[in-house]
């Protein structure tokens, strides 16, 4: 039995570790051999099968299920062969497999850890518990893709990394840039930011539509997306990652494609990567020369287009002295050992880890909606942050608001969720909002005392006190409950 693993569920690719005996994290292979998981569900024949031959289908059958990652939390449902699922049924799924060949492998699983974007809005955390969950997975904490890249680097380093660093993390779906401080293996997040649509599968796209036109132009007839799948698309970029041009063969025709071409089409993604990277720095009131290296994880960061981009944001070199595909849940299998039960660890495990720290920081403002007056002396709805982005975690705030007239019978309350310490409602996310009612004729003015709690998972627990009668309401943005299922999908499929 392994005590602890770390799972990377990506949106195209996801793989899991485990500490092994000798107290490293190592990748476990999966049941076809492979140290990466396509994320992808092919629902055909009353089954769920999960993996190669899935992707491989993609875009050939209306029975397959990919990319789902990127619209967790939402309510997106992917109607397949008269059934209906979630991106979290799907998610589910992916990692019942996971689970399975990790199992067979290493034997019973005990406690584990699901790594999400940084840029996850808070129902996607949530999402992706739920999904872990129902799995069948002990999952207690999850954890920001880049901090577990960065926690793995450390770890490799030993006690060789003293300063800031950048973790810049372009995978199959999304993009995630930090900066870190490290001294040896204590790793502190300084701040992050990201894309949660913007990697692998929009370069596929790009070169999709490529050829597409390339196509139209030779033949004048349009291509059927089936004639030149993602998956096609997929494997040609991996190519020109490699060489100047490709040759394609579509539908009895040669279509030549040349990396200049693809990174013109790509150029726009490129540089907002740039951009957010070039922002980051400026968030940490740091310069790239302040920056001692740039560690990559993400298979997209290949891309020699990538690569270049990340040398102009930095001025320097990045480095990728380790499979970029693993580097994630490596590291996230060493903070699943870190934050979990040590009796669970040998003493070889426990000396291996025993230098490990991680403070990872908050990457959204949170905040409530109060009425407040304006310059001509009117009352007017602002947005009144409690936790700003940033923020060391776990973290507690607590801030005093009043009654605003005599004989106010009720307070209504909302938790917002915005990028920028946003003062205009329009621009926020509403994540809840209800009414706790008072006590009648009492004058304006009354104490209300408002605290905000964000934990290590980044989700909030929200307090909302009354003073002077000691009437509380209380409110957990937290994920589902333990015996939580995701629509009986784990249940009703078998999972190849």
């Amino acid at each position: 039995m392994s005590a602890f693993i770390g799972i990377d569920l990506g949106t195209t690719y996801s793989a899991v570790s485990y500490i092994d005996d000798t107290g490293r994290p190592k990748v476990v292979h999966n049941s076809e051999g492979s140290n990466v998981t396509p994320s992808c569900i092919d629902f055909s024949n009353g089954k769920a099968s999960v993996g190669e031959g899935a992707r491989r289908s993609l875009g050939l059958s209306n029975s397959i299920a990919a990319r789902f990652k990127r619209d967790m939390g939402t309510s997106k449902i992917y109607k397949i062969d008269g059934q209906e699922y979630t991106p979290t049924d799907c998610s589910a799924i992916v990692l019942k497999k996971i689970l399975q060949d990790t199992e067979n492998v290493i034997g019973k699983v005990g406690e584990a850890v699901v790594t999400t974007p940084a840029n996850f809005a808070n129902e996607a955390r949530n999402a992706t518990l739920e999904a872990a969950k129902s799995a069948g997975l002990n999952v207690k904490h999850i954890v920001n893709e880049p901090t577990a890249a960065a926690l793995y680097y450390a770890f490799q380093s030993g006690d060789d990394l003293h300063g800031h660093y950048a973790v810049y993390d372009l995978g199959g779906g999304t993009f995630d840039i930090s900066i870190i401080k490290a001294n040896g293996q204590d790793v502190e997040v300084i701040t992050s930011d990201g894309v949660s649509r913007l990697g692998g599968d929009d370069f596929d796209i790009a070169l999709q539509k490529i050829v597409q036109r390339k196509y139209k132009e030779l033949t004048g007839e349009d291509l059927d997306e089936e004639d030149f799948t993602k998956t096609d698309a997929e494997e040609d970029k991996k190519s020109l990652s490699k060489r100047d041009s490709i040759k394609i063969r579509v539908m009895r025709n040669n279509i030549e494609v040349t990396r200049d071409e693809f990174e013109q089409e790509i150029s726009s993604l490129i540089a907002q990567t740039e951009m957010l990277c070039e922002s980051v720095i400026d968030e940490a009131k740091l310069k790239p020369s302040d920056i001692q290296d740039v560690f990559l994880a993400g298979g997209s960061t290949r891309i020699p287009a990538v690569l270049e981009s990340v040398k102009r944001a930095f001025k320097k070199d990045p480095v990728s002295s380790v499979n970029v595909d693993e580097v994630v849940t490596l590291g996230a299998a060493l903070y699943a050992a870190f934050k979990g039960d040590k009796s669970k660890l040998s003493s070889v495990q426990k000396n291996s880890i025993e230098k490990i720290k991680v403070s990872d920081a908050t990457t959204k403002c949170f905040g409530t909606i109060v009425l407040s007056q304006n310059q001509k002396g009117e009352l007017e709805d602002r947005v009144s942050i409690l936790i700003n982005k940033n923020d060391k975690i776990p973290c507690s705030v607590t801030k005093s608001y009043y009654t605003t007239h005599d004989n106010q019978e009720s307070v209504s309350f909302t938790i917002t969720e915005s990028v920028a310490a946003e003062t205009d409602p329009r621009f926020v996310k509403i994540l809840w909002e209800d009414n706790l009612s008072l006590p009648p004729g009492r004058p304006e003015g009354q104490e209300i005392k408002v605290t905000y709690s964000y934990d290590d998972n980044q989700t909030i627990n929200a307090s909302f006190v009354d003073v002077s009668t000691g009437k509380e309401m209380k409110h957990s943005l937290a994920s589902v409950d333990e015996n939580s299922k995701v629509n009986n999908k784990i249940d009703k499929f078998i999972v190849e």
